[in-house]
């Protein structure tokens, strides 16, 4: 025992190496020292109890049911030890005794069993474990009857991984954490601590540096600028059981979706507190009232995983299992998405597996080296952003991301995730220069891991959680994104239509005069529109960064802006696909989004505000009352031109259809009127105008329409009868056909 350290029976098995790796900060297995081990000595069984504390010049070993046991102090060092005449498992408390008579005792960490099981490990390593939080990660639980809190994190190229907090000085020396075999996986359990307390891990290195790191798999984290992950512990319970026992049986392909897409931060501000943000549960009885108003289905919030910097939006994520302290803490942000299931309305979330940002807190050469990204610049950094790339085809990283999915829908009941940014997980060479990026084992520019992992989440979302949407914001003619998996798609239940954003919102910065010579912007969107299931999103991206709002975007004086804006709406409510609006488009403001203010809602004293106002509260009940606007969107029979090359009026005339009932909807995009108008009728009947943009009520010139028009059997349009209409300058009419 000559390479054992004095006192060699109270380490029987430990080498005088490991000895000084513990004293040093650089064990990996600290529970092969510290804790209670059994000796075998011809006296009969007994343990030794071993403890150690950089700081603390004497011990005690309070074991239960006994005394206070003075331990030795081995080789002069901070370890210390006793034998002590009990069989494992044994309960025993630890007193550290420190100069100028302060003390500190604690039942002991090591003297538990490790909190994650080989199964766990196993599936992780393998990529598969789809409840991955519940054992990485901070966990208030119970271990043989003391209440503490487990950890557990995945560093596998560390030398030591410790736990540190406020409640050991951030100091990694107290709490090293142990190596769970070639897993990689670090675990500890620490008594005492409970939900609500701060905490980070010190890593060290293989080249012998510190780094001190938020945990992947907080559930919370603090307000920024602070960067440490909190331990939580929901007690949320649930109130929204109906909602969910219906949600597995709907087809949202097939119903009203009009979703209304919020930054938390910016909606509305306390002025009268000097303009603070509200919180999750203050904004909920506001944001429902005024959604439920305006008739949306759904509310989609930008990013609210915890990020640190608040002009990115939410977009550069730190912690991607903990919505953002700013409003509140996850229960208060569970309360959210339960009032608004309670008040029928579904909750999509803007997820990010995209990149991440380089903040050296968080993901970053998480242990020293390229974990979450790649090593190579040409795969790992994303040149529009200066953010860094998942590594898709490591496993525990996928694993990382496909949990966090779901972990959105089983912790927080979200309806939908919103995936940001698909095309640049798709390319290999997305905003890159020949020979910035490197092609696949085929020499194409797919990224084949990105693909394979969409797949994989998509898939397992609509297995495991049915009635989930999964939504693209992809901007590429990448085919089949909302193809099954099965078939050989990517999976997803919606994609972004991008390409009608643009070329819609081109088509009305327009002035009137010059709109005929470019109908084919408004048109062209059907030509492909049955080649994916769309949103068609006008979102927060088209009223940022110089383009400005979208009522500025408008031509003309005021009237005719707001004439142009009510226009627009009814087009885009009328046609195909789901709808998506960017918050403040109802209250037309004139500045751009800034994130740092809140909307201006007293634009709502405004007379052209109330009447937009009640124009879209009107358009919408019409969207979600008439089936034949949702139900065969999917289907290219729901959809019918009635004309739609007329450019010298730059009118516009269509027909949706469903199994119940169709309208008929006229556009006039230029500010003329349009008397003696003559569209083909689908069928001879009477058809009734039950909308109008021009309504005096929504600002409107409120001009003379033709309410009820009786059919003429004058072919046109291609129909053996034709209607006679008088078109309102700026506007839009719904027509219904009477039974």
């Amino acid at each position: 025992m000559s390479s054992s350290p004095e006192g060699f029976e109270l380490f029987a098995g430990i080498s005088r190496d490991e000895l000084n790796a513990l004293l040093a900060g650089e064990h990996s297995q600290p529970h092969r020292i510290l804790g209670a081990h059994p000796v075998v000595q011809n006296s009969g069984r007994s343990i030794v109890v071993r403890a150690f504390h950089p700081d603390a010049i004497k011990a005690e070993c309070l074991m239960e049911g006994g005394p206070a046991l003075d331990m030795k102090s081995i080789a002069g060092t901070r370890v210390f030890a006793v034998r002590v005449d009990r069989q494992l498992p044994t309960r025993y408390r630890i007193r550290f005794r420190f100069a100028y008579g302060h003390q500190w005792e604690q039942d002991d960490p090591y003297r538990f069993l490790p909190t994650i099981g080989d199964m766990d490990l196993h599936l992780f390593n393998e990529g598969t474990h789809r409840r991955l939080w519940h054992c990485l990660g901070s966990h208030p639980r119970c271990m043989d009857g003391v209440e503490g809190v487990a950890f557990a994190v995945w560093a596998p190229n560390a030398r030591r991984v410790s736990v540190v907090g406020d409640f050991c000085g951030w100091d990694g020396r107290l709490y090293p954490m142990r190596q769970m075999g070639s897993s990689g996986v670090f675990e500890l359990f620490i008594p005492a601590l409970k939900s609500g307390g701060s905490y980070k891990y010190e890593i060290k290195c293989a080249d012998g540096h510190l780094r001190l790191k938020a945990d992947p798999f907080a559930f919370a984290a603090q307000i920024p600028p602070g960067t440490a992950s909190i331990v939580h512990h929901s007690s949320h319970r649930w109130n929204d059981d109906n909602w969910m026992r219906l949600l597995p049986r709907r087809e949202f392909i097939r119903e009203p979706i009009s979703i209304y897409e919020v930054h938390l931060g910016s909606w509305m501000r306390v002025p009268e507190d000097n303009h603070r943000r509200l919180r999750y549960r203050e904004i909920a009885p506001r944001l429902i009232q005024h959604v439920k108003r305006l008739g949306f289905t759904h509310i989609e919030l930008l990013p609210i995983a915890e990020h640190p910097l608040e002009r990115s939006w939410g977009y550069q994520v730190t912690g991607y299992y903990a919505p953002t302290s700013r409003f509140g803490d996850p229960d208060d942000f569970r309360f959210l998405v339960d009032e608004c299931h309670k008040n029928g309305i579904g909750v999509i979330l803007d997820w990010v597996p995209g990149h991440f940002p380089r903040d050296d807190f968080a993901l970053r050469r998480f242990d020293g080296t390229a974990l979450y990204e790649h090593e190579d610049a040409r795969l790992a950094e994303h040149p529009d952003w200066g953010t860094l790339i998942f590594n898709y085809g490591r496993r525990e990283v996928r694993n990382f991301l496909l949990a966090n999915a779901l972990y959105w829908f089983e912790e927080f009941h979200i309806d939908g995730l919103r995936v940001d940014a698909v095309a640049s997980m798709l390319y290999l060479d997305y905003s890159r220069k020949p020979g910035e990026w490197i092609p696949n084992r085929y020499g194409g520019n797919e990224n084949l891991d990105a693909i394979e992992f969409l797949r994989d989440v998509n898939a397992i979302v609509a297995a495991e959680y049915p009635g989930r949407m999964m939504i693209a914001e992809e901007s590429t003619a990448f085919t089949g994104v909302t193809r099954s998996v099965a078939d050989g798609g990517l999976g997803f239940t919606f994609k972004w239509n991008m390409g009608w954003m643009h070329d819609t919102l081109l088509y009305f910065s327009k002035e009137a005069v010059h709109r005929k010579y470019h109908q084919n912007d408004l048109t062209f969107a059907m030509l492909y529109e049955h080649t994916e299931r769309f949103i068609m999103p006008i979102s927060h991206d088209e009223v940022v960064h110089g383009k400005g709002s979208l009522i500025n975007k408008m031509p003309g004086d005021l009237w005719q802006k707001f004439a142009n804006l009510r226009l627009l709406l009814a087009y885009q409510f009328t046609r195909p696909g789901k709808k998506l609006l960017f918050m403040g488009t109802e209250l037309a403001t004139y500045n751009e989004w800034f994130h740092e203010v809140s909307l201006d809602w007293h634009l709502l004293d405004d007379l052209h505000r109330q009447g937009l106002i009640r124009f879209m509260e009107q358009l919408g009940k019409i969207y979600r009352e008439r089936h034949c606007l949702w139900q065969r969107d999917p289907d290219a029979n729901g959809f019918a031109w009635i004309t739609c090359d007329d450019r010298d009026n730059s009118v516009l005339a269509y027909e949706r259809r469903s199994d119940r009932d169709s309208l008929v909807t006229v556009l006039n995009c230029t500010p003329v009127p349009r008397d003696h108008y003559r569209i083909g009728a689908p069928i001879a009947t009477t058809y009734r105008q039950i909308f109008s943009s021009d309504d005096a009520q929504f600002g409107g010139s409120n001009y003379e329409t033709v309410v009820t028009a009786r059919c003429d059997a004058i072919p046109f349009h291609g129909r053996e009868q034709s209607l006679n209409l008088r078109l309102p300058p700026l506007g839009a009419i719904i027509l219904q056909p009477e039974p």
